[in-house]
């Protein structure tokens, strides 16, 4: 077994699905399925388990997961000491919101990159609220995201910005909120909420501490389209406001004052503290520490 194939094994445990990994991992769904049968026979265990319907990952499954969790940090650290004569090599994996991507990345980059040039970035880019599953997963070595009330056993947090969290109406459609006595009616003011994440709990902490049950008109995935069906008017949103002010629709977009505030978010850098070991995520962590 080698590297290559340790990697869409790896991919295959996270997204448990054939076609997803294939896709993302540049291969045909049989050459993927040749692969994943080639190290069952080398290991002579039964990896996952799978029917026309799901894929799930067998006790052994696991254990291997581990080895090859274990391995390919290895092989970045023996990589990453190899180069360090000629520079430092190797490739860190990064995940972050669209929004961060170009607000938050481009100065760590611009600065990471002249220094360590002979680093490959593998950057990827979705919902901000999947960023820590996705690190404590090992899907990947570093994203951005908000520190929530309780960090992680075992992540590291490098903190950048601090951004409130704000309710967001469309300019076009002022009648998307209903008052009552000169009061926002939450009963029938439409709302669009994120599905899950630190958004979500912060939003449905504040309507609780008021005794508020929302009218929720959606629950969707990424602070991007809330602002999006906000400027259709399909209702009110709660969105990060760095996330608006970096929107091609923020102009559409108004803000209406609330008391008491939502509680803002902390925006930073999270690794897990074991990745910190490997020469190329110390060297990006020592940057972002220094931007």
């Amino acid at each position: 077994m080698d590297n290559r194939d340790l990697k869409l094994f790896k991919h295959l445990t996270s997204s448990l699905h054939f076609g997803q990994t294939s896709r993302a991992c540049h291969v045909t769904p049989s050459a993927l399925t040749r692969i994943i049968q080639r190290l069952e026979e080398e290991l002579g265990e039964t990896l996952f388990l799978r029917d026309n319907r799901s894929v799930s990952l067998t006790a052994a499954g696991k254990v291997f997961r581990l080895y090859a969790d274990d391995a390919l940090q290895r092989y970045e650290m023996l990589r990453g000491d190899l180069s360090m004569e000629e520079g430092l090599g190797g490739e860190i994996t990064l995940y972050c919101s669209v929004t961060a991507a170009y607000s938050i990345l481009p100065a760590i980059f611009q600065k990471f990159r002249s220094v360590h040039p002979g680093v490959h970035i593998n950057l990827q880019t979705g919902d901000a609220a999947l960023a820590l599953t996705k690190l404590q997963n090992k899907e990947v070595d570093i994203t951005v995201a908000a520190l929530p009330d309780s960090l992680p056993e075992r992540v590291e947090f490098l903190e950048i910005l601090e951004t409130p969290l704000v309710f967001i109406v469309p300019s076009a459609f002022p009648e998307t909120i209903q008052y009552q006595e000169e009061r926002v009616d939450w009963s029938r003011t439409p709302v669009i909420i994120a599905n899950f994440g630190l958004s979500r709990e912060r939003t449905d902490r504040w309507f609780l501490e008021k005794n508020i049950v929302p009218n929720v008109y959606a629950q969707v995935a990424g602070n991007e389209a809330i602002i999006a069906m906000v400027a259709l008017g399909c209702g009110v949103g709660v969105v990060p406001g760095l996330v608006l002010e970096k929107s091609p629709l923020q102009e559409q977009i108004d803000v209406v004052a609330v008391s008491p505030e939502l509680e803002s978010f902390s925006i930073g850098i999270c690794t897990m503290r074991k990745n910190m070991r490997l020469p190329q995520v110390d060297a990006f962590w020592e940057i972002a520490s220094s931007v």
